[in-house]
């Protein structure tokens, strides 16, 4: 926030909030304005908190930020879209969740970053209108990885420069891309890829989201890309990410869920 200004009005997605004091929180917000930033929601946790059903996690709100000693406080606060299609499915929950803890991991406190902002509320936005949650996901993990500066090499081998052709393939997180069969074998962490998952990557990483939609995403293909998107980001933060393991345990839930349900 400019120091000439005292407050700004800015449009942000929370991403995490905790307690602070007695009975304030802590917000982690992605703003379009700033870009990430932290902000203290005075009186949040009391029970008739206006500001408190505005400021949860996921939620796309209008907010009247002002200048405090240390961290910026949250005046005034207006939902602008609560994803209530997200909020009432554990399994589209566990996918936002996994959405907004990799924008969370890869971005610090520097500045606007209006890409990396309009990407986020498009796909909690798909998330919330779609009836296949696993599409907006992946797209917005290939279009992540270009706005953070760790675009996959998908074209040519990372080792030999060669063209790639078509056939399965190898990948490699610490090289950045994909390796071909010869230098592949070679590569003991290389993770083997099939030309279907490699082909449909590729498609999303030159197209936009209406043109991406028109690749077909299989169950096996999600399931694989899921695996190796996982691998390849858990690589480049250096850490696990926590929603992977809450997501996999509520879609396994909804499938015994489907399951009974069928049997009686």
């Amino acid at each position: 926030m400019p120091h000439q200004h005292r407050s700004q009005r800015v449009e942000a997605v929370v991403l995490r909030h905790s307690d602070w004091g007695e009975a304030d929180r802590l917000l982690w917000l992605f703003t379009r304005e700033l870009g990430k930033v932290r902000a203290i929601a005075k009186g949040a946790r009391k029970p008739r908190s206006r500001k408190a059903g505005h400021l949860e996690p996921f939620t796309r709100a209008s907010l009247l930020l002002a200048r405090g000693r240390d961290l910026l406080i949250v005046t005034q606060a207006e939902a602008i879209d609560l994803y209530q299609t997200v909020r009432a499915d554990l399994v589209c929950l566990g996918y936002a969740a996994y959405v907004v803890e990799l924008l969370d991991r890869f971005t610090y406190e520097e500045g606007e970053n209006q890409a990396l902002y309009h990407l986020l509320v498009e796909t909690l936005s798909r998330l919330n209108e779609e009836s296949v949650a696993a599409f907006p996901v992946r797209y917005y993990e290939v279009r992540l990885l270009d706005l953070v500066g760790f675009r996959p090499q998908l074209q040519r081998c990372v080792e030999c420069g060669k063209e790639i052709q078509a056939e399965d393939q190898y990948f490699s997180a610490e090289k950045g891309g994909v390796l071909c069969p010869g230098c592949g074998t070679k590569e003991r962490t290389a993770h083997m890829v099939t030309l279907p998952a490699l082909k449909v990557l590729r498609h999303m990483q030159r197209s936009n989201y209406s043109q991406a939609k028109r690749a077909r995403l299989s169950t096996s293909v999600d399931r694989e890309l899921e695996y190796l998107m996982g691998h390849y980001l858990t690589y480049l933060l250096e850490r696990g990410l926590n929603s992977p393991a809450f997501l996999r345990r509520v879609r396994a839930d909804a499938s015994r869920a489907s399951l009974d349900q069928n049997e009686t």
